[in-house]
């Protein structure tokens, strides 16, 4: 055999091996096979599509029942709110008569005349009564002459050295703050000691 034909039949050789893999190959892929492995992998991304949707609508449960506690706090702390403070208006309301009782109360008498004497004791229980009533409902009054100044509490008007007083406590009332059920309603005007 000359060199030629011998290349020639070194290289057939490779062709035929490569062609009857491929043979192989082809006859091996069966068309069942390959449809069953793409129905698995298309299970599985139904799968995961299932799962992640699954997991997507539990945080969407989770957040609006969430949500809808937190809406139900809210409102049941503004209705509690709304009880507590209801009587605020009329709580303001009714101060400037508890102001006006005790202003008569501190003008000067003549307590040896029965009549007189009668109409202040009518005046001061009547002051009592009607601080106990608004007490009950709670009204409570705030600013007393040597406790120590709050500024959410008192409105200081002036401010002046006294005998007797530390810095900051209160050495006069001119008007007495209220609070209803803690919130004030009225601050005290006093005067505090330098």
């Amino acid at each position: 055999m000359s060199e030629q034909e011998q290349k020639i039949n070194t290289t057939d050789e490779p062709i035929e091996e490569i062609q009857k893999e491929e043979i192989e190959q082809v006859q091996a892929e069966d068309p069942l096979e390959e449809a069953i492995a793409r129905v698995q992998e298309l299970e599985e991304q139904l799968k995961t599509q299932v799962e992640e949707t699954s997991k997507k609508e539990q945080d969407l449960l989770l957040r609006t029942r969430a949500e809808i506690d937190n809406i139900r706090r809210r409102t049941e702390q503004d209705v509690e709110k709304a009880h507590k403070f209801a009587l605020e208006k009329f709580s303001k309301d009714i101060l400037n008569t508890i102001d006006n009782l005790e202003r008569a109360l501190s003008t000067p008498a003549n307590t040896e005349d029965e009549g007189v004497k009668a109409l202040f004791d009518g005046v001061e229980l009547t002051l009592k009564e009607l601080v106990a009533t608004v007490g009950r409902f709670g009204v409570e009054a705030v600013g007393v002459v040597g406790e120590n100044f709050n500024p959410d509490l008192h409105q200081a008007i002036s401010m002046q050295p006294a005998e007797g007083f530390e810095s900051n406590q209160i050495t006069a009332v001119l008007q007495k703050g209220y609070t209803l059920n803690g919130r004030v309603i009225r601050p005290a005007m006093v005067i505090v000691a330098a």
